[in-house]
């Protein structure tokens, strides 16, 4: 007999720190009903964290079915059922929320250090485990960014990368890059609240953003795909 994989309801301590590699309780509470081993990340549970609440199951917004284009302009569906709030953390409204490609581990980051030289010195080649943080004008973000290489080149130093979160630096150590640049970002939008447009300036909140704020970024580049609308936004930066 088959046993189920299903995962009774889990009360998870809604502090959305961040811990197990996922920004928010909620979105972890989804994660558990595909992995159910990832229960074993929330370092709260046994801790007995007395700010426990149920949290449900959020849609699958890949279920909203493929992004329509033309002339340059695409419309990604729309999510008119109330299941998504167009809001970030701070009561601020976006246009949409920008998902990693399914093949990748996290958001795609390209990325300059504040001292190219630097993409040398270290040898950082692809698969390596990274940290970083995005500093001034390129976003300002106050939390310290960590990821997988996915690129590298050594001429220019520009870095593509994935991050995925604080768990596998902890877990396989860490090549520390400092300060950063962030020069784009490069993902799927699976639902928007509008149509989206070349050479338009969007709000946008990246899916694992650990402080879920909104970002902005200039749309330079669309392609319709069977995941989404593939997408990359240049000229950076938060709130």
């Amino acid at each position: 007999m088959q046993t189920s994989t299903a995962v009774p309801s889990v009360e998870l301590p809604g502090l959305d720190c961040g811990l197990c590699g996922v920004a928010t309780c909620e979105e972890f509470r989804a994660r558990l009903t595909k992995s159910p081993d990832l229960i074993k990340r929330c370092i709260h549970l046994d801790a007995g964290s007395q700010r426990r609440a149920l949290l449900r199951v959020v849609e699958d917004p890949a279920s909203r079915g493929p992004a329509t284009c033309t002339s340059g302009t695409c419309v990604a569906p729309i999510a008119t059922d109330g299941s998504r709030k167009w809001v970030d953390s701070l009561g601020r409204e976006f246009d949409f929320v920008l998902q990693h490609f399914p093949e990748e581990p996290g958001p795609r980051e390209i990325i300059i250090p504040h001292n190219p030289m630097l993409t040398r010195e270290m040898e950082i080649k692809k698969g390596d485990v990274m940290i970083g943080r995005p500093l001034g004008m390129s976003c300002g973000c106050p939390v310290t960014h960590c990821g997988e290489v996915r690129d590298v080149d050594p001429r220019t130093g520009v870095i593509t990368w994935c991050v995925t979160g604080p768990l596998r630096p902890r877990q396989e150590g860490f090549k520390d890059i400092g300060y950063y640049i962030a020069e784009a970002y490069e993902g799927l939008i699976q639902a928007s609240r509008n149509e989206i447009k070349i050479g338009m300036r969007y709000y946008f909140q990246p899916d694992m953003c650990m402080l879920q704020w909104r970002h902005s970024g200039l749309v330079n580049y669309i392609n319709r795909s069977a995941s989404g609308l593939q997408v990359r936004l240049e000229g950076l930066w938060i709130g």
